[in-house]
Order: C-alpha cells, then structure tokens, then sequence
C-alpha cells in the first residue's frame, strides 16, 4: 500500500538589520532544490521580518497545508554551528522589526505559557545528524534569542501544539556556504520525520486492543 505524501513546510527569512542576505532563505531555497524525497511535498517560504506578519501567516500556513511538521530557519550573527532550538518563548519581545514595530505587550500569547517545548527530541536529532558525519556540525540551544526567529517559533508551536522545529544557521561563509547548510538542513529534517514517525507508531500500537 502506498503511503500517503506528507506536507512539509519549511520557512526561511528575509533580510534585516545587516543581514542584507539572509543565510536562512538562502538554505531553505538550496533545501528545495534538494527536496525530502518522493514522500514529501516540500512547501517552502520567505517569512518577512515582521512581527504582525508573522501572526497571521504561521496559521495560516498551518490551516492552508496541514503539514506533519513546520521548520522555521532563522540566521544568528553568533552562530558558529547549525543549531536546533528546543522551545520557544512568550514574552521579552522588545527588538524592533523592520517596520519599527514591537508588540506593546512584548509577548506572542497574551496569556500563553511561557515557553513551549518541541516535541520533537532535539537532543536525539543532534546526535544521529552527528554520527552521520555531515561537514557541517550541529548543535542545541534553549534560547532562540527573543527576537522574530524566538517570536516565531513560539507563535508556531503555539498553533500547533509543539509540532513544529527551529534551526539556527551562522551567516554563509561563516564557516558554511548556501549548499552545505541545504544538506545539513535536508538530513535534519529527514532525522526530524523519522523521529515524529516513530514517537507516533508507538503512541497508535498502545491504542490497538
């Protein structure tokens, strides 16, 4: 029997600040040309920096698409590795977008949790990208900064009950160029999948009588 073809979303961002190329969308669009294989509709996005974009958008794309996962990328001028955020978080929001705007409440949730976790075990995703030897290395944060990438992610595993991912990537060249953060991007997400289809095969054995 053939298995139905899941959806996909991955979001990179446009540019901002000094970022006038923004390694994110660069990495997404190297992403798409590699694709997720014949299993996966891929559905990729430039998010703008913009807070209120970002609110309507993420449900948007979660109601359009009902994906098996949503992964934002987001660039960090520190980042020295790619690196996978664990939770995001409601308030602190105080950096200006790029419509000099910040939510006068400086949070995403109005009476949200604090912080929302991933569902996804990033610390297992961590260490089986790692084994398989990728040129690129990878790690895990706890903190995705409180700027649009933290907003995001929060908004995002807010709509969709933790089902969704953040990586991180250092701007190109630094040390990685666009076609090794693609790679990186596709065996993190594969990694991803599988782990989101494992948790669930074990959650349906335990419901069979």
């Amino acid at each position: 029997m053939e298995q139905p073809r899941k959806a996909v979303v991955v979001t990179g961002f446009g540019p901002f600040g000094e970022h006038t190329v923004n390694a994110s969308w660069i990495a997404v669009q190297e992403l798409e040309k590699l694709g997720l294989g014949d299993s996966v509709d891929l559905h990729v996005y430039e998010i703008p920096v913009e807070y209120r974009t970002v609110q309507q958008l993420i449900p948007a794309l979660w109601e359009k698409h009902s994906p098996q996962l949503v992964v934002h990328v987001g660039v960090s001028g520190m980042a020295t590795a790619v690196t996978l955020e664990k939770c995001g978080h409601n308030k602190g929001y105080k950096g200006l977008d790029n419509c000099r705007f910040c939510p006068g409440s400086q949070c995403c949730v109005e009476d949200g949790p604090e912080s929302i976790d991933s569902i996804i075990d990033m610390d297992a995703v961590c260490k089986r990208v790692t084994t398989l030897g990728l040129d690129v290395s990878v790690t895990i944060s706890q903190d995705a900064g409180r700027y649009l990438c933290d907003f995001t992610y929060y908004t995002s595993l807010y709509q969709s009950h933790g089902r969704s991912a953040f990586v991180h990537v250092p701007p190109l060249g630094k040390p990685y160029n666009a076609d090794q953060l693609g790679r990186a991007l596709r065996v993190i997400i594969e990694e991803m999948l599988d782990l989101l289809e494992q948790s669930e095969g074990k959650i349906s054995c335990c419901h069979e009588p």
